[in-house]
């Protein structure tokens, strides 16, 4: 009797050899194979982030080199900024990295949107806290509450709270806190440095002699043993 023929079994998809990867040509990445490319990848990702991004680590995302992800931003930034259709936002290079923005010409729009749904503003209190810290940092709260003549822990918390402040880094001879504006800071007022800022330090109540009532700093002990 002749035996039954048994068609032979289907290999199992996973016992099926994986295909090999595709080749990217030398100094590319994967970002090249989908359309628009590098440059649609770095605006895919600038639309997300909530706050500046270098170009290095943009090149690490895409794996590509960082001068030609600095390229490839400078040539988005021209084209967003002498397209022929005008656009609403623009791309800056700011605080260490990149970022979208909307346009300076509509801000009063744009504050208004925020504005009408913002229910946590800062003080009149916080923003000249704000002010100090940024043109004296780093700074005591001694030497804060120094020169706007009131106590300012609760107004230090706040803007610890907001991130538009940090303490600063051990200086290793007082023992008092310092504090200095952080990169968010910068971010919200478009600035790429402190070194940008307004120089009005001067007009700051109290700033030419305030050594003399900074009891914390150590700027105050120096100048006591040279006395």
């Amino acid at each position: 009797m002749n035996e039954p023929v048994t068609a032979p079994a289907a290999a199992h998809p996973a016992a099926q050899a994986p295909a090999p990867p595709r080749e990217v040509p030398e100094g590319q990445g994967a970002v090249d194979s989908l359309p628009g490319g590098l440059e649609a990848g770095l605006e895919a990702v600038l639309m997300v982030i909530d706050e500046p991004i270098s170009a290095g680590h943009l090149a690490g995302v895409f794996e590509v080199g960082e001068e030609r992800v600095t390229a490839a931003l400078e040539k988005l930034r021209a084209q967003y900024d002498g397209g022929d259709t005008p656009r609403g936002f623009e791309l800056r290079e700011l605080a260490g990295g990149w970022r979208i923005f909307s346009r300076r010409e509509f801000a009063p729009f744009v504050s208004r949107f925020v504005i009408d749904g913002q229910t946590a503003r800062l003080t009149q209190a916080a923003l000249e806290t704000l002010a100090v810290i940024a043109y004296r940092q780093p700074v005591s709260r001694g030497r804060i509450a120094a020169i706007r003549g009131v106590n300012v822990d609760s107004v230090v918390r706040t803007l610890l709270t907001r991130g538009l402040i940090h303490e600063a880094p051990d200086d290793g001879e007082s023992g008092a806190t310092l504090y200095q504006t952080t990169s968010y800071f910068l971010e919200r007022l478009g600035l790429g440095s402190i070194s940008e800022l307004p120089r009005i330090s001067p007009h700051l109540p109290g700033v030419g002699d305030i050594d003399d009532y900074d009891v914390d700093s150590p700027w105050q002990s120096a100048n006591h043993e040279t006395t």
